[in-house]
């Protein structure tokens, strides 16, 4: 469905045809450009802008079925570049990502929404607060929008450091937190979701290195203006800040892993060795009972008045020798 359609004439919106034609018509005869939004388009609906903008079928097939990586692919009338909106939910530490496409040709932008979190409403009402911005034509909205996404990676993946060093807290808590058995699953799960985010933010470096102007791919990008390029350099470097907290993130999860799964270990060890430690003192009095308990005619001290408590303090006192001595050892 149309979210939004306008036509904007030297940086301010204007009134205009219904009609996509007239008025992509009017936008290049006065030097503006029309911006039309959808969200989840069907075949049906988006079929009329596929005519209307000339959109690359290849690039249509991508935005209609969605579940794409961050790409930007050049065709002759426009560019198609994904992004990937995402929403971090601290109450459940789940990840979750949204995608916004955008075409943008010599005088139009078509943007197209799946899913939820997409800045797409906030960045047009801030772009028609700032005339002299949106005045630089599409180009200046594919920056926007590019930077909405991205300076919105940055506020994730302080929510996640902020979280982790939370469950990092629990893990070496001397409260022995590190034991629990649904720690390790939760360390999992974070992982999982450090995962999902970052296929969102690495896969759109090489686009940003591409629209910066950067390196050998960076030359030769039509519809994006070169004065814009020092915004998408800017753009850019903080998805670099973000792509190396996430990698530190995901190496700092490893880390916590190994370690819980080390504690579990030791914790383990300290168990068998505690019922080792009691074992070993259950089987000296077994083992001089089951002596005494056979029923042999000859056997030492059977007839003795004092037998039975002489093996009983014999039991006890070897009791004690093997008590303090596993003490001693911190086995028990």
């Amino acid at each position: 469905m149309i979210v939004d359609f306008a036509i904007y004439r030297d940086g301010r919106r204007a009134e205009g045809p219904d009609d996509l034609s007239d008025a992509l018509d009017e936008a290049r005869a006065a030097g503006g450009f029309v911006w039309i939004g959808l969200h989840e388009p069907s075949e049906r609906e988006f079929d009329l802008v596929t005519r209307e903008f000339g959109l690359h079928p290849l690039a249509v097939e991508d935005a209609l079925k969605a579940h794409q990586r961050p790409k930007l692919e050049v065709y002759d009338d426009s560019l198609f570049l994904v992004l990937k909106p995402v929403v971090y939910e601290p109450e459940s530490d789940r990840v979750s990502t949204g995608e916004v496409m955008l075409f943008i040709g010599d005088c139009f932008v078509v943007t197209v929404r799946h899913g939820e979190g997409s800045p797409l409403a906030a960045v047009r009402r801030r772009l028609e607060r700032e005339p002299e911005i949106l005045h630089k034509g599409p180009t200046a909205v594919m920056y926007a929008v590019s930077d909405a996404v991205v300076d919105h990676y940055v506020e994730v993946a302080t929510e996640l450091q902020t979280d982790l060093e939370e469950l990092e807290a629990e893990v070496f808590s001397p409260d022995g937190g590190g034991g629990s058995r649904t720690t390790a699953s939760r360390i999992y799960t974070f992982k999982r979701q450090i995962l999902e985010f970052r296929r969102a933010t690495g896969p759109l470096a090489m686009p940003l290195t591409r629209l910066a102007g950067l390196g050998q791919l960076g030359t030769g990008v039509p519809f994006v203006d070169e004065k814009a390029r020092p915004f998408f350099r800017d753009v850019n470097d903080h998805l670099t800040r973000v792509n190396e907290s996430v990698e530190g993130l995901d190496r700092l999860v490893s880390d916590i892993l190994s370690a819980h799964l080390a504690q579990m270990s030791v914790r383990q060890n300290d168990d068998m060795r505690k019922i080792s430690a009691w074992a070993a003192m259950a089987a000296i009095p077994t083992m001089i009972a089951g002596i005494y308990g056979m029923n042999f005619d000859h056997m030492p001290e059977l007839h003795w008045t004092w037998s039975y408590p002489a093996v009983i303090a014999v039991m006890a006192a070897l009791e004690v020798v093997l008590y303090r001595t596993f003490k001693r050892r911190g086995w028990l």
